[in-house]
């Protein structure tokens, strides 16, 4: 009997004003409640938050609704997958050892329902983007985060928040290109065997078919949320 997954991408909660993202939160945790009594296995795929930044014996005030939601799914015996996006990236082990979820910081390979997916947020695949390569690189390096770390909590997270909104505009005003360089990414996966790829990053939601694969993107919340479902076959439903 085949199980039930569901997928989401980019909440980014946080960005915007305290009213819209109140809206925005009370949307998910329905979504997570629907999700409670309705999957075996939910997939985040990156920017669950527009800033995550969680000290050792600190994690940020806030979305305390979110995380109670997870939380329900977890000890129901739902299994959550977070993938770490390039916005909420500075975490410990608050996800895993206090609600139960599993993070990963790159795409992972995945057999579901007999298909072969790779999931993964997707930054740093796409091409002409160097710069933020190596920026990766610097900001998730454990050093870094260490002497970050020592930062009072109030600084931290205000200045994680500033960082985030800096790094959102870079991505939204970057020419790219013509090409999409996910789809590439995804492309070049499908031709290694994989049935199903999905990435977010992008904001741009994405059903297409490649070969014998297709190459799914989410698209965003801040845009128009939906969730993707996989059972017998892949959908991606507006949430409303």
């Amino acid at each position: 009997m085949n199980k039930t997954y569901l997928f989401i991408s980019d909440i980014h909660l946080g960005l915007q004003s305290k009213e819209i993202e109140d809206k925005k939160e009370r949307l998910l945790v329905k979504f997570l409640e629907f999700a409670k009594d309705n999957c075996d296995e939910l997939f985040i795929a990156g920017d669950l938050f527009d800033y995550w930044f969680e000290y050792k014996r600190v994690y940020q005030k806030g979305f305390f609704r979110t995380l109670t939601a997870l939380q329900n799914l977890t000890e129901k015996g739902i299994k959550v997958h977070y993938f770490i996006g390039n916005h909420d990236f500075f975490h410990k082990d608050f996800f895993e050892s206090e609600i139960g979820v599993n993070l990963y910081h790159d795409g992972q390979e995945f057999i579901l329902n007999d298909k072969k997916f790779f999931i993964g947020h997707g930054d740093g695949l796409v091409k002409n983007d160097l710069g933020y390569n190596i920026l990766k690189k610097l900001l998730r390096n454990s050093f870094t985060q260490w002497l970050y770390g020592l930062l009072h909590p109030d600084l931290g997270v205000g200045l994680a928040s500033r960082t985030s909104r800096s790094s959102r505009d870079y991505t939204t005003k970057k020419d790219y290109g013509e090409e999409d360089g996910l789809l590439d990414a995804a492309k070049s996966k499908i031709d290694e065997g994989y049935e199903f790829v999905m990435f977010g990053h992008l904001h741009k939601r994405c059903f297409t078919k490649y070969k014998n694969g297709y190459y799914i993107n989410l698209g965003s919340w801040i845009d128009k949320p939906c969730y993707g479902i996989f059972d017998e076959n892949f959908e991606i439903i507006d949430w409303k």
